[in-house]
Order: structure tokens, then sequence, then C-alpha cells
């Protein structure tokens, strides 16, 4: 059974979703990926989506979708990104904290550092889910 990898930030409009992107784009079909926000933007964040084209990653079809109880209950995996206390627990569950500037408001160069930090981050995930 492969892992599920769900990202969560507040509006799932940047941060979880370029990891969602690296991931997906590192991994293949080997781990599930999802993402989720706990107040999604109407759309992803378009200097996540420019940032994220550099690398050859096209996240820009991606939807910034609401944050549900049952997405968390079916990860094995919940990584959190400054969302807070909006993330519900489960007993059992790996919980890993982020701590990522929010490329809200910011232009694509200053998004490219996060972009990179994500990756990083990433490449760690995957190389202990997939030993």
């Amino acid at each position: 059974m492969k892992p599920v990898v769900l990202f969560v930030c507040v509006h799932n409009a940047g941060r979880s979703q370029m990891a969602a992107g690296w991931l997906a784009h590192l991994a293949g079909d080997r781990i599930e990926v999802r993402s989720a926000g706990s107040a999604p933007a109407a759309d992803v964040n378009p200097a996540a989506v420019a940032a994220m084209a550099e690398v050859g990653i096209d996240i820009a079809t991606a939807t910034p979708k609401l944050l549900t109880a049952d997405a968390v209950e079916a990860a094995d995996v919940c990584v959190t990104m400054g969302c807070g206390d909006a993330c519900p627990v489960f007993p059992g569950k790996r919980y890993l904290d982020w701590e990522l500037d929010d490329p809200a408001g910011r232009d694509v160069a200053a998004v490219r550092p996060i972009r990179d930090d994500i990756r990083a981050r990433v490449e760690a995930l995957i190389a202990e889910l997939l030993p």
C-alpha cells in the first residue's frame, strides 16, 4: 500500500500546492499526494504557479480545496505549513510542521527560495517514506 501525504496550509494556494507539485513530480505514483487548506483561496497563487513552471512543474490547473477531517484521517503523513490549530489531530497519525514563509503577495523572485526550500524538504520526506 502506497503512503498518503497531505499538505496543509491556510489558503491551499501557495506552499501546499508547491509541495504537492514537487512530491508528485519527484515520487511519481509511488506516493499518493493530497493538499488542502483551512480557508481555501479562490485560485492558486500566480507567483507560485510561475515559480514551479520555471522548474518544469505545472500547478496551474490545481484548485484550492477545503481541509476535511476525512482527508487528515486518510493520510499517513500530514504536513502543516503555518495553519496553526486549524488542522484536526488524530491519534496515531504522523504530523510534520514545516516553517515556511508565506508566498502570498510576493513576486516570483521572492517565491523561488520558498520553492527551493520545499523541494529539499520533500526530497527528505520521500527518502523516509520510500526506503
